[in-house]
């Protein structure tokens, strides 16, 4: 019975890892479609073009990041609908919980297309563009904005295929729509000669073909002709509103974090704003491995959240620590061990690369220090627990980010990226505090 156990624990420890990886690979593939883009957009005959589109992206991306928590609530919720085949009380639920998501990310995708002006107006006030550049920008956000619904409805739809622990689906439509948005926009720029709306052009184009090829994917896991109307009504779609509003708050508060380290950096002139920018690189590759890690986790905890089962889902906290500290210890090594060849590939300004080697010895910490954030919040997005999610950022922002920098602030540059080492730390020790909290007390407790 016990030789039976053990074995059952280590076929769990590679499962996460099996699920996690494929999740991995499909972050990559996101920054190097912007790679193919921006050379695109680079061997144009301006280089307004490249900039207006980088602007109009950043509009967007940022509109992207404040809505992830559609991803983060259906994601949570598919995993607590259960697998099961033939189970039609699970289907049901499964096909309930893809029908509100698709439905919430269209409507809000074309309540953005009806607000184009104002949005696009409210991104080029903040980025203070030319004249020249306005236009590039304008030119591609008003081509891209028409994605918005597919791509807000994506977001669910991948949030329930994780949950539903397809992420090998995952990233074969995250590689082949990729290909697809190369292809046409190749197609739209160099042979159509549409220009920047052609590259803009291409990922409408990409985003409507994941809509059509992830609900094809959905098709064989939900019961169709148990799909009902009243799901869509305000009592039905409450709860996932409720969920949607606290992890909303969360996401701004993190935004607001992000953007004052950006702006910050930025007033301290342009050798520090790119200094940050090289090392913000070191927190994208950190995100690739640890995101991938805490997505798996946010499926098997979700399920066993479904089940009730309560050793289990802890078992599963425990397999996702295991694989997150030894990412984190990896990338660490690999911070220490090649820092400084890293560096030297995102520049070869001999100014840049003396400063930001100087931050290095916090680089080195960022992983070990981060991970467990990432880590907890996959946790709580598979309990469907917004309420903590949005409280653990908003007191890490604000006592952990704001107040610490408010004390620290004459070390400059330097002790902008303290403050946000504290504001990770704060954000792992508040959630994996709660997450104690939960398992500790009664069943209720943790499964309400």
């Amino acid at each position: 019975m016990q030789q039976t156990q053990s074995s059952a624990e280590k076929s769990t420890i590679w499962h996460l890892l099996f699920l996690a990886i494929p999740l991995i690979l499909a972050n990559i593939t996101t920054p190097l479609l912007g790679l193919v883009d921006t050379a695109i957009l680079g061997h144009m005959d301006a280089t307004h073009y490249l900039a207006g589109a980088s602007i109009g992206t950043l509009i967007l991306t940022q509109l992207y990041w404040i809505c992830g928590f559609l991803k983060m609530s259906i994601t949570g919720l598919s995993a607590q609908a259960g697998r099961s085949s033939t189970d039609i009380d699970e289907q049901k639920k499964r096909t309930k919980v893809l029908t509100q998501g698709v439905f919430f990310g269209l409507a809000l995708g074309v309540i953005f297309v009806f607000l184009q002006n104002q949005i696009l107006n409210a991104g080029l006030y903040f980025s203070q563009s030319s004249p020249l550049l306005a236009q590039s920008t304008q030119a591609y956000f008003s081509v891209r904005i028409w994605g918005a619904p597919a791509a807000l409805a994506n977001m669910a739809l991948v949030g329930w295929l994780i949950g539903q622990q397809k992420t090998k689906t995952v990233l074969l439509l995250q590689v082949v729509v990729n290909l697809i948005n190369i292809v046409f926009s190749l197609l739209f720029v160099f042979v159509f000669d549409w220009g920047v709306k052609g590259v803009a052009a291409a990922t409408v184009v990409a985003e409507y073909s994941l809509l059509a090829f992830s609900l094809l994917a959905a098709s064989s896991m939900v019961n169709i002709k148990s799909l009902q109307l009243s799901w869509l009504n305000w009592v039905a779609l409450k709860p996932l509103l409720t969920l949607n509003n606290n992890i909303l708050f969360r996401n701004i508060a993190l935004q607001l974090t992000l953007a004052f380290i950006t702006f910050k950096g930025a007033s301290m002139g342009a050798q520090v704003a790119a200094t940050n920018a090289i090392l913000m690189q070191f927190f994208a590759l950190i995100a690739l491995g640890l995101d991938g890690v805490a997505n798996a986790v946010e499926a098997l905890v979700g399920e066993q959240k479904g089940k009730k089962n309560k050793v289990a889902l802890s078992h599963q906290v425990k397999v996702g620590l295991f694989w997150s500290s030894l990412f984190a210890i990896l990338y660490s090594f690999v911070f220490w061990k090649f820092g400084i060849q890293i560096i030297q590939l995102l520049t070869n300004q001999v100014i840049l690369q003396d400063n930001a080697a100087s931050y290095l010895g916090l680089m080195i910490l960022l992983p070990v220090i981060a991970h467990w954030c990432f880590l907890f919040d996959g946790v709580f997005v598979g309990l469907s627990n917004g309420k903590a999610m949005r409280d653990s950022m908003i007191v890490s922002a604000g006592i952990g980010f704001f107040v610490v920098w408010w004390f620290i602030s004459d070390l400059g540059n330097e002790g902008l990226w303290i403050a946000l080492l504290s504001f990770l730390a704060f954000r792992g020790a508040i959630l994996g505090t709660w997450y104690v909290f939960l398992l500790r007390g009664p069943e209720q407790r943790i499964f309400k």
